[in-house]
């Protein structure tokens, strides 16, 4: 079963690409190890769009610019981005993979409109979050059923915000937004992480812990009095991946996981916009914060149709945190379902998988500069929301 096993860790990590429109946090694209446990030598392209339809009305009463049953328009652009994995034998024992990706990103555009959503005011508001990262890894073989791995991560960020939050006039060209454009800070993490595995009947169990990365961001911020330079730091947050998967009967395999993110630890929190934030009652502005972390839990199976075709379904379930989700990313919880399937021609082998995710409800938060400095009161309701994630792979064996 090692060959079809291989090929269900693979399918499984190509449906993990696809549901990530709007998982916890920021995150874009799930770390996984399949790449460690191909059989010999092995490289892989992979490429992944998602179209994301979050929109929602406001349910704030009538202030000022923004108005009451206004309209947020579809506030999640699609976006795609591609991988590249490599795994080299170096010996029957030991093997070195190198994996390209983008851990985190973002995009949320509050298309310009006259209709009193606040966040349309002027030219819109905007965010968009970009990272990718580069991991060097060893796995060692210690004996038939037992394995060690562990490497290091290079993760590069940046970003960019325009924000119209009542904090002044709509002046003509929407110049009295507020800007944040940071520059790229790259730096560095680990991973780790061992396997039990019993070839014979397909079963794989495997522990990872990924490390969070410090980034130091320099750049500018923008506000009604002018542009300054700034700093400020960000946390990409820790995650711990539990995976399993067995075989249950010849040809068919059942696989899970469970991971967890530290999201609380993750806010982006310049200090023009903590300022400007504290001038209205709210000392803790960030752009981006979250209160709790995020378990994400997997379950699906695989079928062997032929010797050279399988087939896959899953679900994928994270639960609503409750509370306020932030205006640049207004969804809570999701729950996916994906199918896949993967084809080997020789020396080469095609992936291709579909995921359809439900986003959970949220609801937003009134910005204090509309509530004379009180806090908790909602602003709008986002409801009934969606994605589709489409990605295939081609890898070549040598």
């Amino acid at each position: 079963m090692t060959r079809f096993t291989a090929t269900t860790t693979a399918l499984a990590a190509l449906l993990a690409t696809t549901t990530l429109a709007h998982a916890g946090g920021v995150e874009r694209q799930a770390q996984g190890t399949s790449i460690l446990f191909e059989d010999g030598n092995y490289i892989e392209f992979g490429y992944t769009y998602v179209d994301p339809d979050v929109s929602g009305t406001q349910t704030f009463g009538s202030v000022g610019p923004t108005l009451n049953g206004s309209a947020s328009g579809d506030v999640a652009p699609a976006y795609s981005y591609s991988t590249l994995a490599l795994n080299y034998e170096l010996n029957e024992n030991l093997n070195f993979a190198l994996i390209y990706d983008h851990p985190i990103g973002a995009n949320v555009n509050y298309e310009p409109a006259a209709n009193g959503y606040l966040y349309r005011a002027g030219l819109g508001s905007q965010a968009e979050i970009n990272s990718t990262a580069l991991t060097a890894a060893l796995r060692y073989q210690l004996n038939e059923n037992i394995s060690v791995y562990g490497g290091l991560r290079a993760v590069v960020a940046d970003g960019n915000v325009q924000l119209f939050n009542g904090s002044g006039a709509v002046a003509p060209g929407g110049t009295e937004r507020y800007q944040l454009d940071a520059q790229g800070s790259t730096e560095l993490g680990f991973m780790f992480g061992g396997a039990y595995e019993r070839p014979d009947i397909a079963l794989r169990v495997a522990l990872t812990y990924y490390s969070a990365t410090d980034h130091a961001f320099t750049g500018t911020e923008t506000n009604g009095a002018g542009t300054v330079a700034t700093q400020f730091n960000t946390t990409i947050p820790q995650q711990l991946l539990l995976e399993a998967q067995t075989g249950v009967a010849e040809g068919t395999l059942v696989f899970g996981s469970i991971r967890w993110t530290d999201w609380s630890e993750f806010q982006i929190q310049p200090p023009v916009f903590q300022a400007q934030g504290a001038a209205v009652g709210d000392p803790n502005a960030a752009l981006v914060s979250y209160d709790n972390d995020t378990f994400t839990y997997t379950l699906g199976g695989a079928r062997r149709v032929t010797e050279d075709l399988a087939l896959l379904a899953s679900i994928t379930y994270e639960a609503q945190g409750g509370g306020f989700t932030g205006n640049l990313g207004p969804t809570d919880g999701r729950t996916s379902f994906g199918i896949g399937a993967r084809y080997d021609m020789g020396d080469w082998r095609l992936s291709g998988g579909i995921n359809y995710s439900i986003l959970g409800d949220a609801v937003t938060e009134t910005p204090r500069s509309l509530t004379g400095g009180v806090g908790g009161q909602q602003y709008s309701s986002f409801e009934d929301n969606h994605s589709i994630g489409m990605g295939f792979r081609i890898g070549y064996s040598f």
